[in-house]
Order: C-alpha cells, then structure tokens, then sequence
C-alpha cells in the first residue's frame, strides 16, 4: 500500500465533491501521537484513509502500524509522504521544531496544536514564504469524543478557504469541521475564548462544591441542582452580551452590578463561616465593583467586558 497519493487523488485544483453515501479514501500525514493525536489517526485509519505518522517517540507509533499505518522515519519523511500534513504535537516551539528539516513547497499544513492567535498568523505568514497553504485548528473535545459523533465534539478552521474546502471532507471524520474565517488566528481566538469560559465557569464549580462537601448535602441532587442552574444563567449572560454587542435596549435589568455587590457580601461571610477559600471568587467581584464605582451600578455584567478591554 502506497502513501503516495495520486493527483486526482489530493490535490486541491482537482479535488471534487464526494457524491451522497460515496466513500473516498485519501492520503495524509499526521505529527504528533499523543492522546489527541492517536485519536486522530485511529478515526481516519477506521474510516479507511491511508495515514503516514511520526512521533518523537517511535513507540507510540507501533500499535497504529498494527492498525494499517504506515509509519514514518523522521518529520521531513512524514511531510513529503503527502500533500495533506496535519500536525498535533505540544506546542508551538514543537511545530518551529518538527517542521525545521521539512520541505512544506507544495504541501497544505494544518494545524492543530493548541495555540495563540498570533502564533496561528506567525504560521501561516511562515507556511507562505516556505510554499505552502496553511489551516489552523482548534480542537473542542477531548480524545474520547474524537469519532463520536454523538459526543458533540468539533474542530474550528481559519486560515486558507480553498485549502479547507479542498480537505473539509477528510477534515471532518475525526469531528465536526466548522470554518471560521480568513484570519488564521480566528480559529484559536474561538478554542481560547470558550476554554477560558470554561474555566472560570470550572472555578465556580469548585468553590460551589467546596461550600457544601463537609455539610449534610446530598451531593449527587446538589449535583444536578448545579448543572441545572449554570446552564441556565449561562443562557441569561449570553443574551445580555448579545444584546450589549447590538446595542439594543435592555430594558430593567433584574440584577443589576449594584446589587450584585451588595450580594457579594453574603458570598463572602459564607465561604468564611464554612472554611472555604475565596479566592477563586474575589477577583471577578472585585471587577464588579470597579464597575460599580464608574458608574455602572445600573448596568448588567455585559459592562465588564468592557473594562477588561479599556487601556
């Protein structure tokens, strides 16, 4: 089985639609073997697409050779297997790295390390000067979604539109494949926004569960009692920032930033009376009365955005 693929086969200029049901195997490379990576390679592989892999570490790659991949001896060998090279290794100094020896003229980079904007546009002004077309990914699962299609996990793509209408059908075996933009940082602009929403939505629900883990709460009811709630409020924010973007009225707001701060001391009194720590709290309140104290008492939280992004 060769891993060279055929013009009609990958390339971008001849590349057609697949026909409702029709199945076309294609040809790519894939860097980087970790959980993600692996995840990656087995859904193509399990789909019928002939994968080239490399990884730092050649033991990662045994198993998949086992599977039907054809494995690599070096990064450079792994690029100029394919036109289609699809990266997913630790970081952005590992990609500069991975990518040193290679000859990239010709070939469609995508990349799917986690990144910054800037890093995503530093890679596709690099990717240019070398002769190559570049994509950027950010991945939005975790490897156990990746060929589930249920489990509700998709990937977001900026960077060259020809380059992913040529690859979208390949690019979405793995997860969904949603397009984002031009710019090639958009596409890591969107994975780190809603990872930091995350986040701190994570941080509430630790202190939540702090509050209550040495109380005589059923923590399986609490524990839909919580879900419940933040996907509720979520849904509340979500429309106030909408609304705030637009400009549009929003008429009385039922919880203004004033009182908010008034209830922060409750907040507060609480985490202390139960021992807890309240410092995963602390700083967004001590936002909220910042904004209170230039004049937005009145206002909902979809003001402080805006003073997060004041210079």
């Amino acid at each position: 089985m060769t891993n060279t693929p055929s013009v009609t086969e990958s390339s971008p200029a001849t590349a057609r639609a697949a026909e409702p049901g029709e199945h076309r195997p294609r040809s790519l490379s894939l860097l980087g073997l970790g959980a993600m990576g692996t995840a990656l390679a087995r859904t193509w592989l399990a789909a019928g697409h002939r994968v080239t892999v490399w990884n730092r570490t050649p033991a990662r790659a045994e198993p998949l050779r086992a599977l039907g991949a054809t494995v690599a001896g070096s990064a450079a060998e792994a690029v100029a297997a394919n036109d289609l090279v699809v990266l997913c290794l630790l970081d952005d100094a590992s990609v500069g790295e991975t990518l040193a020896g290679a000859q990239l003229a010709g070939r469609d980079l995508v990349n799917l390390t986690t990144s910054t904007p800037a890093d995503a546009r530093a890679w596709a002004a690099r990717a240019a000067g070398r002769g190559a077309r570049f994509l950027d990914g950010g991945i939005m699962a975790v490897p156990p979604m990746i060929g589930v299609p249920e489990a509700g996990g998709y990937v977001f793509y900026s960077g060259s539109a020809e380059l992913f209408a040529a690859h979208e059908e390949i690019l979405a075996v793995p997860a969904e494949a949603r397009y984002v933009g031009e710019d090639a940082g958009l596409a890591a602009l969107h994975d780190v926004a809603l990872l930091s929403a995350m986040s701190g939505m994570f941080a509430g629900i630790t202190h939540a569960f702090a509050l209550v883990r040495e109380a005589d709460v059923d923590l399986g009811s609490f524990s839909g009692l919580l879900a419940d709630w933040l996907v509720a409020m979520a849904r509340v924010a979500v429309t106030g920032e909408q609304k705030a973007e637009k400009g549009e009225d929003q008429g009385d707001v039922a919880s203004n930033l004033a009182m908010q701060v008034a209830g922060n001391v409750t907040l507060l009194r609480t985490a202390e009376q139960q021992g807890v720590s309240a410092e995963l709290l602390t700083p967004y309140m001590e936002l909220m009365e910042r904004a209170v104290a230039e004049g937005h008492g009145d206002s909902d939280g979809s003001v402080l955005a805006e003073l997060l992004t004041a210079h």
